[in-house]
Order: C-alpha cells, then sequence, then structure tokens
C-alpha cells in the first residue's frame, strides 16, 4: 500500500487488520503525508524502512520485507505535478533508488508502488497532451527503460499487452468514468520472476481512491 497517510494511532482499530496477517507501516514525519505498508502472512527475517536518504526518509516513502528467497517492497515515487521544485526532487528520489536499492542488489525483489510515471504511450490515454507534463517525461520514461535494462521486469506486461489498461484517473472531467487514466503503479521484479507471473490484474470492481489496485500472482518453488 501507497500514501497511506496515517500515523499508527490513527489505525490501531481492529478495523485496520486483516486476521492471519501482520502488518508493517513505515509514516511520514508531515501528518496526513505519504506513507507505505505491507500486510503479510509470512514472518519477514529482516525489514528495512529507509530508502538511505534523508530528505525522503523522512516522507516515509520506502519500506522492504525481506523473506528466505526473495524480497517484497512498497515504494511510493514523489510525483512532480505541483512544480519545478518537486520535479527536481523527484528526480534526486530516482538517483537514489538507482544508487541505494539498484546497484547493491543481492537477492530478487518486488517493487510495488506508485511510480508516479507513465511508461510507454500505451500507458497513457492522452500521451501527445502530455508530453511535457511530470510523470510522463522523456527523462523519466527512460529512467524507467533503463531499470527494466538492469535486469527487472514489468510484471503486469508479461501477460497483459493491452491498451488502456490504467490505474490512476483524476478525480477531473469524469475521467474514470471515460477510462482517461495513466498505469503509473507498477510490480518491478528481478528478473528471477519472469516465468513465475502466472495472472494479473487491475481491480476496478470498487472504488476505493483515484488509483486501483494492482493484483498480481506469482507461483514460487517451494
Amino acid at each position: 500500500m501507497q500514501e497511506v497517510r496515517a500515523n499508527r494511532a490513527q489505525i490501531e482499530s481492529e478495523n485496520f487488520y486483516i486476521k492471519g496477517f501482520q502488518r508493517f507501516l513505515v509514516e511520514a514525519e508531515k501528518p496526513g503525508y505519504s506513507g507505505v505498508a505491507i500486510y503479510t502472512k509470512q514472518e519477514p527475517i529482516r525489514t528495512i524502512n529507509k530508502i538511505g536518504d534523508k530528505e525522503f526518509d523522512a516522507e516515509g516513502r520506502y519500506l522492504e520485507l525481506e523473506f528466505q528467497k526473495f524480497s517484497v517492497a512498497s515504494v511510493y515515487f514523489p510525483s512532480g505535478s505541483s512544480g519545478e521544485a518537486r520535479q527536481e526532487a523527484k528526480y534526486r528520489f530516482l538517483d537514489i533508488f538507482d544508487k541505494n536499492l539498484i546497484t547493491k542488489r543481492i537477492k530478487p525483489v518486488i517493487f510495488c508502488g506508485d511510480f508516479n510515471i507513465a511508461h510507454t504511450k500505451q500507458d497513457i490515454k492522452n500521451w501527445r497532451g502530455n508530453q511535457k507534463n511530470s510523470g510522463f517525461l522523456p527523462e523519466e520514461r527512460l529512467w524507467f527503460e533503463g531499470l527494466l535494462d538492469k535486469g527487472f521486469i514489468d510484471s503486469f506486461r508479461n501477460l497483459n499487452k493491452h491498451d488502456e489498461e490504467y490505474t490512476w484517473w483524476s478525480n477531473r472531467g469524469r475521467a474514470r468514468e471515460n477510462n482517461v487514466g495513466w498505469r503509473i503503479d507498477y510490480q518491478v521484479a528481478s528478473n528471477f520472476f519472469n516465468r513465475k507471473v502466472k495472472k494479473v490484474k487491475i481491480y476496478r470492481e470498487e472504488f476505493f481512491s483515484d488509483h486501483a489496485p494492482l493484483i498480481i500472482d506469482y507461483e514460487l518453488d517451494e
């Protein structure tokens, strides 16, 4: 889960727990802002709750649970849509992500998160009109392509090659109703998972927020 926007005190009632699951949460220092969480049935052998940078660790943007054979991470990438300063922060985050989480990576990982980047023209409805907008800038898309070139896969696209498969819609102009969206939520996984992706789905049956849940099943050897 990304952009949880809650501290522990606000979500300690039984309504926020799922039977049989443990919950791990990283909060932002700023109230009502950012935050990531993971619910898991399996006990991790290690928990990492920092990306390794003071600026972004204060914003609660990264949580990784390490298991025996692989890790699962929840990541909330910054948005640059509010202006130039936040776009520069987004670029800093991308650089730190590469430096601290990719180049030093040993164990396979699934990065689950709101990347705030539409990778290709296929992943955004109005690509022509958004080429100068944050989330579809050439530099951002090039960074995403470079991530895949470093031995990672876009798990959803392993099985679903169709157009108009979006995970986020603006709250304006009946965007969701008309499916004028962006695919900015991903599970980017180490190539270790390339043949293990068995089922993918963007869940649209219920409306939770301006994002739709991305569900991916992996078949792992015991």
